[in-house]
This record gives structure tokens, C-alpha cells and sequence, in this order.
């Protein structure tokens, strides 16, 4: 049995739920055995704010799901410098390549929403791989749409200004393709999202006040107004290759 309480981790642990893992995506062509399996094996561990789940450096032993909360990927750089790698929330996960591969962690993982989180031994699902040939394509399809995500964001960053990337992160919260608009709070503080989307502080406010005047959203505080989609999607997808409404918007295959 693989150590679950490891590094620097200290948490309440428990067995997660059978519906916690039976109804993410990444499961759906596992069966009932597999899926049992998972539940007993697995641990679901419960996360507070600033908690370290795993530092670079690593032994990449565990595939990690997010049941609730936000957990932030970063580097860091010798001068003491963050990178942030990506800022993820309920129902993503991380450290999929190391279903394919032994490797040691490429970054940190910090909490920075206080939630559960659910970990999974890494050679499980490598069996798992081996004998379902089904689940081993949703694993490549899961890689693939992270990749897909990593290359848009460098197109992003080549063609689009502040204030437009700032606009294609909130098309992504608002999860919708058509519609007059809708209302949604900021998944962390407007400092992590500065972060994660390669701005400074000051930046990301100047961008939000000219996202703002250009397509006439309102803020308050985390709180987002949007009356009308199309207003952000025309500024906004106008500086980028994709097609609207883009495939990106779509998050029921999970990450």
C-alpha cells in the first residue's frame, strides 16, 4: 500500500465517496469493480488555506482530483520570484502525466481555498490503463485538452491585449456559449487571477477598468455583472484564432 500521508502534507484524511469519483468524467467507462477499487484505496483529505500538497521535487506517486476548494501550481525561481503554473478549482485535477510515466513534480501545489481533495494512486490507474483500453484514450483525451489550453493561452499572451485576456478568463467562468449574460463571483482574489494570467498587480487593474468601459460589465468587489455575453465575446475573441463560441468554454470533460 502506497503511503498516503507524505512531504508535507497534514490533513484529515477519509475514504472519499463513491459518487465522488464515479461521477467525474475521467471514470465514466470504469467499471463498478474499478471504481470500488478507487473508493477503498483512495483517500480524501480535507485542506486548509496555505496548505502544501506537494513540493517540487517530488516523487509523483498520486493523481490528485479537486472535490471542492482552489489549489494554485507554482514554481519558483531562485531569486524568490512565483510562477504561477495554473490555479485550479472543484472538479479539475493534476499530476496526470505521471500516469504515463514515473517523473518527479514539476511545481509546488498550495491551497488557496480551503476544500477536499481526493488522491489517487498513480499505479492504479496505470493497471487500470492496461486492462481498459477506453478509460486509457479519456486519460490521453485529458492530457490533450491541457495541452490544447496551454498553447491558447500562448496564443493569448502573443495576440491579445490585458484587458482581452482578462475577458476570455470571465467567458470561461460564465461556462455559456449563448445567452444575454449572467452574474458570477471570481474563483480567488483578483491577485491570484493577475497571477495566473501572467499580470502584475497593477496591470490587471488598469486592464479591468478598460474591460470594463469597453463592454460595460460591472464589478463589485468578486462579484461580476455581465448583461450581455456578446459584448465580451466580440472585444475579446476578435484577437483570437478560435472560433466563437469556443471549445474551450466547454468544461464537462473536466480540465
Amino acid at each position: 500500500m502506497v503511503n498516503l500521508m507524505h512531504g508535507n502534507l497534514n490533513a484529515q484524511s477519509s475514504q472519499p465517496d463513491k459518487v465522488d469519483i464515479y461521477l467525474h468524467p475521467l471514470f465514466k467507462h470504469c467499471d463498478d469493480n474499478f471504481i470500488k477499487t478507487l473508493g477503498t484505496i483512495s483517500r480524501k483529505i480535507t485542506c486548509e488555506k496555505g496548505q502544501t500538497l506537494l513540493f517540487r521535487g517530488d516523487k509523483a506517486v498520486f493523481f490528485y482530483l479537486i472535490r471542492s476548494g482552489c489549489v494554485k501550481l507554482y514554481r519558483e525561481t531562485i531569486d524568490g520570484t512565483l510562477a504561477v503554473v495554473d490555479i485550479l478549482t472543484a472538479g479539475q485535477v493534476f499530476c496526470e502525466i505521471s500516469i504515463f510515466e514515473k517523473c518527479h513534480h514539476p511545481y509546488n501545489a498550495e491551497v488557496v481555498e480551503a476544500g477536499e481533495v481526493i488522491m489517487i494512486p498513480v499505479e492504479l490507474l496505470q493497471e487500470e490503463i492496461k486492462n481498459n483500453h477506453q478509460f486509457a484514450l479519456d486519460v490521453l483525451r485529458l492530457v490533450a485538452n491541457h495541452c490544447r489550453q496551454q498553447e491558447r493561452e500562448l496564443e493569448h499572451r502573443s495576440l491579445q491585449n490585458a484587458a482581452q485576456r482578462i475577458g476570455c478568463f470571465f467567458l470561461r467562468l460564465l461556462n455559456r456559449r449563448e445567452g444575454e449574460g449572467g452574474t458570477f463571483h471570481l474563483p480567488y482574489d483578483k491577485m491570484l487571477v493577475a497571477s495566473r494570467l501572467g499580470m502584475q498587480p497593477e496591470t490587471f487593474s488598469r486592464a479591468l477598468a478598460k474591460l470594463k468601459k469597453e463592454t460595460g460589465i460591472h464589478i463589485k468587489g468578486s462579484k461580476i455583472k455581465v448583461d450581455n455575453i456578446s459584448n465580451i465575446a466580440k472585444y475579446t475573441c476578435s484577437a483570437c484564432s478560435s472560433e466563437f463560441p469556443c471549445k474551450d468554454l466547454d468544461f464537462s470533460k473536466g480540465r
